[in-house]
């Protein structure tokens, strides 16, 4: 039987070839541009350039500088050579094939063509937004969930005026922040839904502030606006304290009011949607193999591990060899939505597969491979890297990546979620960081709120490769261990100038901080006793110990509301110089008495890090 498929094997580019093809090429001139991926020794510059080493050495000493044949040169000076001999110059970085999430794909005008966007849909729990997606697919998604609320992330297509159109559904509930910054992660356009008769709610921010880390346009669906108690311009003012302003006043977003259990204004909001996308001027290659994203992933009893792929570029046929994640396999069957089984699927395109050897990662990459041998070995090296990555720690950004990221001139954007006492000194702090200004580095504040450290921060954090700093606050055990566990990092500060200095110090790649705030433990105040003037606290120790004439901090729903030092500590009627977890013991605080039932005391001590 005869093949009709448009892009089959024989007619795609492979991705890591072309990536081959142009490690191969680098340290080499090329009109006029010499191309450099690491550091080279002032003999295989000359080499290189074709020019006696005499040259250059020559050039250095008559620049008042000694150099050997064998001298490593960094970028600066490889760069100075070059332009005193008349050659541009370029640094690229090397990719290895493994990491082909990486790779720069560089596609030929006439070979890209028009996709269709990929649209997610976010917002608070129950402002509609799986309803919404009933709608337009003239389906009934909500009545298959449980409790009306979605469970996992679910991808449709759906084509308005002969255009297709790709839909993610986001969860909205709160437990699911961490699936939502994975929809985020991989969408053109967001709709944000907001209910006209509640207003914006803490999973509408939440929102808003993935929607932004992922550098989406925001489109604003108002549902509900024929409930009782709807009000329209409240949402839209309630937005703009968000920077989220709607273009009749004079902002960039597109905002439709919609009733999506009444059909209400949804197709005014797909021709918006279509409309933006044009501008988006959205395109990829399909004549390549395909790449993309895990939207989900779980083990099928009767089918084994099943993936629901999102192909980004190329175009994935239903017998393609995949490295998906640290898995890899050959597809067996390929489903839509609907369970149609598919031979090909191009860009913006979700499908759920089968045939991988194990279940990957919601969020891991694929990539679709000529043969299964180079499948299987890209996969085995990835397998290892990621071992190598677990052993080795964090895959988030801590300071210390930071400050080592800085000083091989590597680093150019620094993520950061702050969260402060007041609004006041979220301001104070937004202020002050946004004036840090060094060349090649920017500071990217991605949320900036008052109140304590909470889950969605840590979600939030670890989606978008953040630092959290608090500011007059301290994280509960629970909300600790949840960063240890994503293994995001978070600084604690009471001085504004401390903060500043140290996040500049790390991007100037000139100092670490000395001293470092080290928790010893922390007791919960559970009665109140009063005697001679003074407040007793009745305290039960829930981690670490507490010392006597300890410096602490006396913190009330996770903000610092006193620093202080213990003016005493008791067992029972006797004097204790420290008590251990799980013990009960009766404190005092030096010159401070107005401790309340709930408090939490924190005992620290201030050590000095090493340099």
């Amino acid at each position: 039987m005869k093949d009709n498929r448009s892009y089959n094997n024989n007619k795609r580019i492979s991705n890591v070839n072309n990536l081959k093809s142009h490690n191969k090429n680098l340290n080499k001139v090329n009109n006029g541009v010499f191309v450099f991926t690491r550091s080279l020794s002032v003999g295989e510059l000359a080499k290189q350039l074709n020019i006696l080493p005499s040259d250059i050495i020559k050039y250095f000493f008559m620049n008042k500088k000694m150099v050997t044949i064998n001298q490593m040169l960094d970028d600066e000076s490889i760069g100075e050579v070059c332009l005193n001999f008349g050659y541009d110059f370029k640094k690229e970085k090397v990719v290895k094939a493994e990491n082909f999430e990486e790779v720069e794909i560089k596609d030929k005008k006439e070979d890209l063509v028009e996709r269709p966007p990929v649209v997610t849909v976010m917002g608070h729990v129950d402002h509609g937004k799986t309803t919404l997606i009933d709608a337009i697919r003239n389906s009934n998604v909500v009545a298959t969930e449980a409790g009306g609320i979605s469970q996992a992330i679910g991808a449709y297509q759906k084509e308005v005026k002969g255009k297709k159109i790709t839909f993610i559904d986001t969860p909205g509930h709160e437990a699911f922040t961490a699936m939502r910054s994975r929809g985020a992660s991989v969408t053109d356009i967001v709709i944000l839904v907001v209910a006209a008769d509640d207003g914006v709610m803490p999973q509408t921010v939440e929102a808003i502030d993935h929607a932004k880390a992922a550098g989406a346009p925001i489109v604003v669906a108002i549902n509900k606006i024929d409930k009782e108690g709807a009000n329209i311009e409240r949402v839209k003012n309630d937005l703009m304290n968000y920077e989220i302003i709607p273009e009749e006043y004079g902002g960039k977003n597109i905002f439709c009011e919609i009733s999506a259990k009444k059909n209400i204004g949804i197709e005014n909001l797909m021709e918006n949607i279509l409309l933006l996308s044009e501008v988006l001027e959205l395109k990829a290659n399909p004549k390549r193999y395909a790449m993309g994203t895990v939207l989900e992933a779980k083990l099928d009893k009767g089918e084994g591990p099943k993936a629901t792929l999102l192909i980004q570029n190329g175009t994935l046929n239903n017998s393609d060899y995949v490295v998906v994640g640290t898995s890899y396999g050959h597809i067996r069957r390929m489903v839509n939505e609907h369970q149609k089984v598919m031979k090909t699927a191009t860009p913006s395109t979700p499908v759920s597969v089968t045939g991988l050897n194990e279940v990957p990662n919601a969020g891991d990459h694929f990539m679709a491979f000529p043969t299964e041998k180079e499948a299987r070995e890209i996969a085995a090296k990835r397998h290892l890297q990621r071992e190598e990555q677990e052993r080795s720690g964090t895959a988030a950004r801590s300071l210390d990546d930071l400050y080592k990221q800085a000083q091989e001139g590597e680093i150019t954007t620094l993520n950061l979620l702050i969260r402060a006492d007041s609004t006041g000194s979220v301001e104070a702090l937004k202020s002050s960081i946004m004036k840090i200004s060094i060349k090649g580095v920017k500071v990217n504040i991605i949320r900036a709120t008052a109140g304590a450290i909470t889950d969605s921060d840590i979600a939030l954090a670890s989606a978008s490769n953040a630092i959290i700093y608090g500011f007059n606050v301290r994280p509960t055990a629970n909300i600790k261990a949840k960063a240890e566990e994503e293994k995001v990092e978070i600084r604690l500060h009471r001085i504004i100038y401390a903060l500043i200095e140290e996040i500049e110090g790390a991007l100037k790649g000139l100092t670490k901080p000395e001293l470092k705030e080290v928790t010893m433990g922390q007791m919960e105040v559970r009665n109140l006793f009063k005697a001679n003037k003074l407040t007793i606290a009745g305290c039960y120790v829930t981690e670490g110990h507490i010392k006597a004439r300890s410096k602490i901090h006396l913190i009330r729903d996770g903000i610092i509301i006193y620093d202080g030092e213990l003016a005493s500590l008791k067992r029972f009627k006797d004097d204790a110089s420290d008590v251990k977890s799980g013990f009960e013991c009766g404190a005092t605080i030096l010159g401070y008495n107005d401790i309340h039932e709930g408090d939490v005391i924190e005992a620290f001590e201030m050590k000095e890090e090493a340099k």
